[in-house]
């Protein structure tokens, strides 16, 4: 295995110092780092890299993040496809908008109390134990509310949505591939995400319920792409005359049915 380390960048740059002052100064420049697909398994001690904005990280077998102390400047974080368990160590980043931890071992979505300029986090397909779904800590979800704009959880077990809508800026969700089921429960977040423009259940059990796709889109007046199909103006003003058809037919039948008990009863 290998541990991410100052000599590790140094010889992983393209720069070729002469000298260690110009190898430490190269380091202390560098605003892009690649170590993608390299078999680290543990992050060392990195604190030249003052200026780092871009770490990419992913298909590695790292199993704890660490020693970001020194990376306040970073706003793009990749680490997709390790062996990470939690969550953790991540409030340094007070610059970070974008954090990738796709298709590790995570549980509890956590650790982000500090971090209110977050506006993607993509946490989808994590490796949970049978039977488990992945899980969302209120004052993480607190913490993004006013920032996240784009949420992928998909693959991972999950069965209601009601924790995120908080999520008042969400504008984009990707939740495909999980145990949603409750129409009634999705009407209820689709109400607080006022900003909402994509949404992907595909691979739900909603979406084998009636009219699911109808219910959806007269539901949510912002929603412009439904499970990657895009929501054209004419299927929303149709579907909308239609339920306001159905709601007069219903309201004019009632007052029938009450006029008619009246009659009776006098």
């Amino acid at each position: 295995m290998v541990r991410l380390t100052m000599d590790l960048i140094a010889k992983s740059t393209s720069h070729r110092a002469r000298s260690e002052e110009d190898s430490g100064q190269c380091l202390r420049k560098l605003t892009h780092l690649n170590l993608a697909e390299k078999n680290i398994d543990a992050i060392g001690d990195l604190s030249l890299c003052k200026n780092l904005r871009v770490l990419y990280l992913y298909d590695n077998q790292i199993s704890q993040i660490q020693n970001l102390d020194f990376a306040s400047n970073i706003t793009h974080l990749y680490l997709q496809n390790n062996c990470i368990l939690r969550m953790e160590n991540l409030s340094p980043l007070k610059k970070l908008e974008k954090l990738y931890l796709g298709g590790n071992c995570i549980t509890v979505v956590e650790g982000l109390d500090e971090m209110e300029k977050i506006r993607e986090l993509h946490i989808e397909s994590q490796h949970l134990p049978p039977g488990e779904k992945l899980l969302f800590d209120p004052r993480s979800l607190e913490a993004l509310a006013k920032s996240l704009s784009v949420l992928n959880i998909s693959n991972n077990n999950i069965d209601e949505l009601e924790g995120l809508a908080v999520l008042e800026n969400l504008s984009s969700l990707t939740a495909a591939d999980n145990q949603l089921q409750h129409m009634k429960d999705l009407e209820v977040v689709l109400n607080k995400w006022t900003k909402l423009r994509r949404m992907d259940l595909a691979g739900n059990p909603i979406c084998h319920q009636p009219k699911y796709r109808d219910r959806i889109v007269v539901h949510s007046q912002t929603l412009e792409s439904l499970d990657g199909k895009e929501i054209k103006e004419m299927e929303r003003r149709f579907l909308m005359n239609w339920k306001a058809s159905k709601a007069a037919r219903k309201k004019s039948s009632e007052r029938m049915t009450n006029e008619h008990a009246a009659y009776l009863h006098f």
